[in-house]
């Protein structure tokens, strides 16, 4: 029975330095919460003003990306994504000030966790 090397097996995580894969979620209060993939989602509707074209982007149903929005509404005070009705110059979606602040809160803390891990796989290299 051959076993695989560590860097064939997909693992979960992402790997923010050479030894250490890593997850982290911020929770709401009393509900929800936000990971890679919501932050992901809300920077595609920041970027197309559009859930439908954010979930092609990110291959995954309306349905599921409306899902996700509604949920992440719901554990902040004020709304992160707002709908604009249609009408003649079309609808759309945008990502309120709130949610442009969880964006860059949340890309702040991955870029810390990302040097702190690089230190402690350092320090794994030298055990």
């Amino acid at each position: 029975m051959s076993q695989k090397r560590v860097d064939e097996v997909k693992l979960p995580g992402e790997q923010y330095s050479s030894r250490i894969r890593a997850r982290f979620w911020i929770t709401g209060e009393q509900q929800g919460y936000v990971g890679i993939g919501r932050i992901e989602l809300l920077e595609h509707v920041e970027r197309y003003g559009s859930i439908n074209r954010a979930a092609k982007e990110m291959g995954m149903s309306y349905k599921k990306a409306w899902k996700l929005i509604e949920e992440m509404n719901q554990m902040s005070e004020r709304p992160l994504v707002v709908k604009a009705q249609g009408g003649r110059s079309g609808g759309g979606t945008s990502v309120t000030h709130e949610g442009e602040k969880l964006i860059a809160h949340f890309r702040e803390l991955e870029k810390e966790l990302a040097l702190f891990l690089e230190r402690a796989s350092e320090k794994l290299n030298n055990v």
